[in-house]
């Protein structure tokens, strides 16, 4: 008797009789019989080419050798050429469709696999047609069942329009005949590094991005590289940081843990471990950390979980330390594993893999987005984002575009490479711009370390609070599609205030600002850029509520500050008119802080109407510029 298929473990438990109307094996030729036992033995020994080519010699002399032409298609389908597996298993089917009928599990896997999902769910029907399967088989095509009509109901819910899947390998700079993965970069997409696995061992490499192409790749300097493996790194978004997975350090909590470096003049440094209550004596990975820095999303497989793997998140504490790690709960997590998260610059969107959630098979990819303290239900990315094999972990760029994956791709360097695409419009995030700059004292010129603060002006939520460096440096990000008060606070100095309207309006380029921070003394001043009101009126808008809480708590941490608010117009209408409505503007800000139980006697208010210009009034933004109030110190 011919062997069955000897290459997919999944039909091997595929052993009942069946109606053999048209297909006689015994009247096989001994000759081709001999071949296809050769061929047996030379797959058994991992060489998939050389026996297909000896099977296809069999078919040669048995062209109607349904058994060879199952084996073909079943090696095929092990190297993932499903279009040749697909045709194999249809020469078979073509010489006795009745005799095949128990092999249409492995063939609606490989229709999947090139996307016909149509044909897979009428193949599965075909399978479960097939009296007395047997629980094992029935329970795996039940399941690949479930994951084709989601395919269908998928395409018919989310049709894809000209949306072309076209992933670009990222080229000999990035990849080589070794294996890349785990991509991550700097939030100007001009620093990127990856994991590359050298003999064996797992090493960081970094390339950038110059007069438009990624220079060779070259091993990360400084002492983070060595002997172990290190990979699944998140570099902050100002490259001042890299987290990463250390897997059997000397110390280490347990198999695999999170370790911390820091970039420095010589490179960087040393990598430390990120402590017991981010690491357990389970597997930590997939490190990715928020674009300011304070949250710290990862897998692990601790006890307490929903499932296997679970993602959490981590937040960094006034001083420093990590809190205990929180669990992002059962509308992320499943009884299944979670990995690979990557939080989005715009630190709303949720990017991470999950075997636990409906999908294609294997593990996924799927968005989900910040909703107050949770999470939107997760987001399957689709065909062909996902296939039917396990997909790995996914990086998208600050234009909210462009992605970065790992594949095997026919045109791979070597396995495993790294591949850019554009990703489809319905599972984007917010396209992100950011700040950037220096905050010094404006009279000494020496950088400070300051509190950056973002809110969204809007719902007066924080969005992001960042520490700037010891010198001063700051990155700050910016989402698209809200307004947002912009303030940089340090004791002793006025804080600054910026407005960035990004609602209505996306500039081309991001903002690089820096920022002279005034010492608090007589005469300093500062425009306050988030004091808000109608056209020709002095009613406080709503907006302007945060900047005027900042007032507020300048005015309680110096108790004998006093101060005086000016109000100012363009030259718009009459000046008497202005005058008024200047002094009425500026006289609105003092109430509202006398309103908060700051003494009238420590606050003055003036209108200047357009008697006191810092732009042309020519043009529409020069008048922007004169409309304007501000607060200028009296005394201490």
């Amino acid at each position: 008797m011919i062997k069955k298929l000897f290459t997919i473990s999944i039909c091997t438990t595929l052993l009942w009789s069946a109606a053999r109307a048209q297909y006689d094996p015994d009247k096989v030729s001994k000759k081709a019989k001999a071949l296809f036992e050769k061929a047996y033995g030379i797959a058994m020994n991992g060489n998939y080419a050389e026996s297909i080519k000896t099977l296809q010699d069999a078919t040669k002399l048995e062209p109607r050798f349904l058994e060879a032409y199952l084996s073909i298609a079943g090696l095929y389908f092990e190297q993932k050429n499903y279009k040749n597996a697909i045709e194999n298993y249809e020469k078979a089917k073509g010489i006795d469709s009745s005799w095949f009928r128990e092999y249409n599990l492995p063939y609606s896997i490989n229709l999947a696999g090139v996307g016909e999902f149509q044909k897979a769910l009428k193949a599965i029907d075909e399978f479960l047609s097939v009296p007395n399967i047997n629980e094992q088989s029935k329970k795996a095509a039940d399941y690949r069942r479930k994951t084709y009509q989601f395919a269908i109901d998928y395409a018919n819910q989310h049709p894809a329009g000209s949306y072309k899947f076209a992933p670009q390998n990222m080229g000999d700079s990035i990849n080589s005949d070794q294996l890349e993965y785990f991509p991550t970069f700097t939030i100007d997409d001009q620093d990127f590094i990856f994991t590359r696995r050298v003999n064996g061992n797992e090493e960081f490499y970094e390339s950038h991005f110059v007069d438009g192409h990624w220079s060779k790749a070259v091993p990360l300097p400084g002492d983070i590289n060595s002997s172990l493996n290190e990979g699944a790194s998140n570099i902050s978004q100002d490259g001042q940081w890299l987290i990463f997975t250390g897997c059997n350090f000397p110390y280490g909590y347990g198999s695999c843990d999170l370790y911390i470096s820091y970039l420095t003049p010589q490179g960087w440094s040393k990598p430390e471990n990120m402590g017991n209550r981010i690491n357990t004596e389970s597997w930590e990975s997939a490190p990715s950390l928020s674009p300011d820095k304070r949250d710290l999303y990862f897998a692990s497989g601790r006890p307490g979980g929903y499932g296997g793997q679970d993602l959490y998140v981590t937040h960094q504490l006034p001083n420093g330390r990590w809190s205990e790690p929180e669990n992002l709960g059962p509308e992320i997590n499943t009884i299944g594993d979670e990995s690979a998260p990557y939080i989005h610059a715009d630190n709303q969107t949720l990017y991470f893999t999950s075997g636990g959630h409906l999908g294609y098979g294997g593990t996924d990819l799927f968005m989900a987005k910040k909703q107050g303290k949770g999470w939107s239900k997760p987001v399957n990315l689709g065909y062909p984002i996902n296939t039917i094999e396990n997909e790995g972990s996914l990086v998208v760029a600050a234009d909210g575009k462009t992605a970065y994956y790992t594949s095997d791709r026919s045109d791979s360097r070597g396995g495993l490479d790294l591949y850019t695409f554009e990703l489809r419009d319905d599972v984007r995030p917010a396209r992100t711009l950011w700040v950037k700059g220096k905050v010094f004292d404006k009279k000494t010129l020496k950088g400070l370390p300051s509190g950056v603060e973002l809110t969204d002006l809007g719902t007066r939520e924080v969005l992001s609070r960042v520490q700037t460096d010891a010198t001063g440096n700051y990155l700050i990000t910016l989402p698209v599609g809200k307004d947002y008060a912009f303030n940089v606070k340090r004791r002793g100095y006025l804080f600054f205030s910026e407005n960035f309207s990004l609602s209505r309006k996306t500039p081309d380029s991001t903002y690089k600002i820096d920022i002279p921070l005034q010492p608090i003394e007589a005469n300093a001043s500062v425009v306050l850029k988030n004091i808000f009101f109608e056209s020709g009126k002095f009613e406080l808008k709503p907006e302007s509520t945060i900047e005027l809480d900042n007032i507020f708590q300048l005015m309680k941490e110096n108790p004998t500050l006093k101060i005086q608010i000016s109000g100012h117009t363009d030259n718009v209408g009459k000046a008497a008119d202005n005058m008024a409505l200047s002094n009425n503007r500026a006289q609105a800000v003092v109430n509202y802080l006398v309103s908060k139980g700051i003494e009238q006697a420590r606050l003055g208010f003036k209108g200047y109407g357009a008697t006191q210009p810092v732009a042309d009034n020519t043009s529409e933004a020069g008048r922007a510029q004169n409309r304007r109030t501000e607060l200028q110190v009296v005394s201490q």
